[in-house]
């Protein structure tokens, strides 16, 4: 058997694998679900009923996708030019590292000015992180896989070392965590009394802007050309390298944003354990919009979804929470095997 290319796959083809790929995923875990002692037949309904049945859940499960949302258009971005950005786990500490120094009081400037200060800082800091992989990738050709894998591990062993040193709270309790933001420096709530901050407004806002980059300037016609094909873009006259860089700056920045919006939206301070890996789901995130801007934010609030509801659901179902990641790595490679049926056929030799 080989694979065949379809000129035009059919809008039928292209909605109908994916759709089949989730319920798949769903069949896949209401079967975990009873192995585990719980009724099949109800998890789909304590997931979505943990995800949106009330107005907790609802917005809980949209600040669950606040960084999702950052982390998955910096990696789509990055993707979309073939440049494997794997570290943008190290790209949101570095972004939360930036909003702790500037905003424990560093600056005593009024929140309109601050804030922005501070975000634009911190996006300075994460597109400095990328920033090296990428100039050894177009110097040098050192695989970027590989160099951004290992910076999550070198940025994450950077801020456990400020942690227990110079950004201490000395009023921690011997915690190795950092002082708190001032007010100055911490991002509104949009709803008073819950969770919910305006981190998942300037997600938003940035899906937007990516969309625009990608679909609206010539650096975005560049950076598909360079995705598509690096050799036909240089023919053509596209400085490959130089729209390399500047997709690993925006790469960087977006992920940065990720670690800005926990720290000054929800947290108030910098842990080691901020994120519990929204740099590496971000991945999936953006594998499951197709890369698309605008997929990333639906995507985001799929999986943020399933994390919320699985949450919810083995509380009542009595079921491990690791189900939720088993759904994902179902839903993940399903949603790959999709895409590859909706570009190619099977054909029997």
């Amino acid at each position: 058997m080989r694979l065949e290319p379809i000129a035009n796959p059919t809008v039928t083809r292209t909605l109908s694998l994916p759709l089949l790929a989730l319920t798949v995923t769903v069949f896949v875990a209401s079967f975990l679900a009873m192995l585990a002692g719980a009724n099949p037949f109800s998890v789909l309904g304590l997931i979505i009923d943990g995800a949106v049945g009330s107005k907790f859940a609802a917005l809980e499960t949209l600040n669950r996708a606040t960084p999702l949302i950052f982390t998955g258009l910096a990696v789509a971005v990055a993707f979309r030019a073939r440049l494997w950005n794997i570290g943008a786990e190290a790209q949101l500490y570095a972004g939360a590292v930036l909003t702790v120094l500037l905003g424990t009081g560093a600056l005593a400037w009024p929140s309109g000015l601050l804030l922005p200060t501070i975000a634009i800082c911190a996006m300075f800091a994460g597109a400095l992180v990328l920033l090296l992989p990428a100039y050894l990738k177009t110097r040098f050709g050192v695989d970027e896989v590989v160099t951004t894998l290992l910076f999550n591990f070198v940025v994450l062993l950077l801020v456990s070392m400020l942690l227990e040193g110079v950004l201490k709270d000395p009023m921690g309790m011997g915690w190795p965590k950092s002082a708190r933001l001032i007010p100055e420096a911490r991002l509104p709530r949009i709803v008073e009394g819950l969770r919910l901050h305006w981190g998942f407004g300037l997600a938003i806002v940035s899906a937007a802007v990516v969309w625009m980059i990608q679909t609206r300037t010539t650096l975005g016609y560049e950076m598909r050309a360079v995705g598509l094909n690096q050799k036909a873009a240089q023919f053509a006259g596209i400085p490959v390298n130089t729209v390399l860089i500047k997709t690993a700056l925006l790469s960087g920045g977006l992920a940065a944003l990720a670690g800005f919006s926990e720290v000054a939206g929800l947290k108030g301070n910098l842990t080691l354990d901020l994120s519990p890996g929204f740099g590496y789901t971000g991945i999936i995130v953006a594998m499951l919009a197709f890369l698309n801007p605008i997929g990333v934010v639906v995507s985001a609030l799929f999986v943020a979804g399933i994390f919320v509801g699985a949450d919810s659901m083995s509380r009542a179902a009595g079921v491990p929470t690791y189900i939720a990641d088993i759904m994902l790595a179902t839903a993940l490679l399903l949603m790959v095997l999709a895409i590859m049926l909706t570009r190619f056929r099977i054909v029997r030799e």
